[in-house]
């Protein structure tokens, strides 16, 4: 019976990596993929999944109006599995339906990304697939001091902690560091002076 699956982590921890491992292993096995992630996420092009290592693959970009059953009837079909990227942008209409599609088409979904944003608040893609998916798995990183990172810390072209702004704010290595919720803290603190208000 399929599953639905959240594999989640804070920047850094190989979500990306992990789900185009996870497309080579079903392919390897003769397995059909159907690989999505949101429109939303553009830094390497619509329709490119890249990770941090250099793994890529091309992907069926889902802009926020997209009906994913539609799409899944047009492009998926028949497919073995579906592993979706950078799932905390998704809205939760389309986690439903993609909860809908393991239940109806009995088609397992693999769901990677982040849990909460710069401000360690939930996406809503993210809530709810704390809320309906089968299995919620943790991916883990480290922070500087070695602590389990928990925090996408945001970062300003200074390289200062941000604590405000929009949810939504692509950027990689250059704009955010995985940090735990105590260095967190004591750089806020620290860089209060420089803090973007």
């Amino acid at each position: 019976m399929a599953k639905l699956y959240f594999k989640y982590g804070a920047m850094g921890s190989s979500k990306t990596a992990q789900a185009l491992i996870a497309k080579f292993n079903y392919e390897e096995r003769g397995m059909r993929v159907w690989l999505i992630k949101p429109a939303t996420d553009d830094r390497d092009g619509a329709d490119v999944l890249k990770s941090r290592i250099g793994l890529s693959a091309v992907c069926y970009p889902v802009e926020k109006t997209c009906n994913l059953v539609d799409a899944y009837l047009k492009f998926g079909k028949g497919s073995d599995v579906i592993i979706a990227d950078e799932s905390q942008f998704f809205t939760p209409e389309q986690i439903d339906t993609l909860r809908w599609l393991v239940d109806e088409e009995n088609v397992p979904v693999l769901c990677f990304g982040l849990r909460t944003d710069f401000m360690t608040h939930l996406f809503p893609g993210s809530q709810r697939l704390f809320e309906i998916a089968d299995s919620v798995t943790e991916i883990k990183t480290v922070c500087e001091c070695g602590a389990k990172a928990t925090v996408n810390a945001r970062l300003d072209n200074d390289g200062h902690i941000v604590t405000k702004g929009h949810q939504i704010y692509l950027g990689g290595n250059e704009r955010y560091v995985a940090m735990c919720h105590r260095c967190w803290q004591k750089r806020i603190e620290k860089e209060k002076n420089y803090m973007l208000f």
